[in-house]
């Protein structure tokens, strides 16, 4: 189903959702925010951080008041760099959240839980200078490894983080982790507004970060381009365009100037 419309219970919200530019200038400057999936899907808020941004405080925060688990978004091509595998080769979950095996960083921890210990794992593991043997495994930061397309592709807090590093204009990855009341039940957005305020951050919602990528985002790129001739037009440019999102392929045939 496509997650990109608003359900009802996030409409009755709408004051209190910051846009995606808000939310975007928030991660630029290093600031922690909320960002909410479908209501119809997951229905969760996370608290969300640019990993480079990531601090041992940003770490504790989520540790104490977050509550669930801390994990680290990372982009297909940095999971394929630091050699991780996937926790299962046949994913069974119901959001299909693509966990990859536990990590720590191989030098500068030292039992790997603390969040100062976090932190560091963190920094190592998005910096493009550390390869795989900077790596151990397992370890005590849980990556995981979002689609190519983002949000367009899987509308899930994986994909969100990542999405909005990059805009931000920042490594694109993301720590974030699950938002849960007191008593341990998950919070939901009433919960998650009041903790907001609470806390001082703004909440962002991933149905308007699909729109805003819509928007704004260039989805398709040229693969291919080359002269054909053709006994009825003599020479054409052809361009072959391929959407990021779905994979699909579009040939343009092109006569003269279109400027």
């Amino acid at each position: 189903m496509s997650f990109e419309t608003p359900g009802p219970v996030e409409e009755n919200w709408r004051d209190a959702v910051s846009s995606i530019e808000e939310i975007i200038e928030d991660a630029r400057n290093g600031r922690m925010f909320i960002l909410i999936d479908h209501e119809d899907r997951e229905n969760e808020g996370d608290l969300v951080i640019p990993a480079q941004m990531a601090t041992p405080e940003a770490i504790n925060f989520m540790a104490k008041h977050g509550r669930g688990l801390i994990c680290l978004s990372l982009p297909g091509e940095r999971i394929d760099a630091l050699g991780l595998p996937l926790m299962a080769s046949q994913n069974s979950s119901r959001h299909e959240t693509a966990f990859t095996v536990s990590i720590e960083a191989r030098e500068g921890v030292s039992t790997g839980i603390s969040a100062h210990d976090r932190a560091r794992t963190v920094a190592v593991a998005i910096d493009p200078g550390k390869t795989a043997s900077d790596i151990a495994t397992p370890g005590h930061v849980f990556p995981l490894r979002a689609r190519d397309g983002g949000v367009l592709v899987r509308a899930g807090h994986t994909e969100a983080a990542v999405d909005v590093a990059r805009l931000a204009g920042l490594n694109p990855s993301g720590v974030i982790c699950e938002i849960m009341k007191e008593d341990g039940d998950m919070a939901r957005l009433p919960d998650l507004v009041a903790f907001a305020q609470l806390h001082n951050l703004k909440i962002g919602t991933i149905s308007d970060l699909i729109s805003y990528r819509r928007r704004h985002d260039n989805l398709v790129r040229v693969r291919d381009e080359q002269i054909v001739t053709s006994e009825f037009g003599g020479e054409w440019v052809m361009r072959v365009y391929t959407d990021e999102t779905q994979g699909a392929e579009h040939i343009a045939l092109i006569k003269g100037d279109i400027s």
